[in-house]
């Protein structure tokens, strides 16, 4: 269940949110682990929510986590979530079976692949030149 302590935003109507699901993911271009709300909550999906890295990154990229957090929308930038209390992140109770999957490899994560090309090198076979004897 969700609950507002204070109604400021117009947008959202709500600044703080109990109980949000959010999802673990690496974030490559940072090389940290993230979370992002995820669907079906009354809060906006795909919502970047900042949190410690140790907290979350002890476990694998998928894990669902229950938490408290704090809606921030600064100068035109895109809003994003902070949690109230790094020691109240939990992994959720509610998605167990799914956790639990998670960790122990039996459910792959859907993330955007990345492709790294290499550049091949090609050896050439060191010759020798013909010498011909007469």
């Amino acid at each position: 269940m969700q609950l507002s302590l204070v109604s400021e935003m117009p947008g959202l109507e709500k600044k703080v949110f109990l109980d949000v699901f959010a999802k673990a993911y690496f974030d490559r271009r940072l090389h940290r682990y993230r979370l992002k709300t995820i669907d079906g909550q009354l809060i906006p999906a795909d919502l970047t929510i900042g949190c410690t890295n140790h907290v979350i990154s002890q476990f694998p990229e998928g894990t669902i986590y229950k938490l408290d957090v704090r809606l921030v929308q600064k100068n035109g930038r895109q809003p994003y979530f902070l949690t109230l209390n790094h020691k109240k992140v939990q992994r959720a109770i509610e998605f167990f079976e799914y956790n639990l999957q998670v960790q122990t490899g039996k459910m792959e994560c859907k993330t955007k692949k990345t492709v790294v090309f290499e550049k091949k090198k090609i050896h050439k076979p060191h010759t020798t030149p013909d010498i011909d004897i007469f």
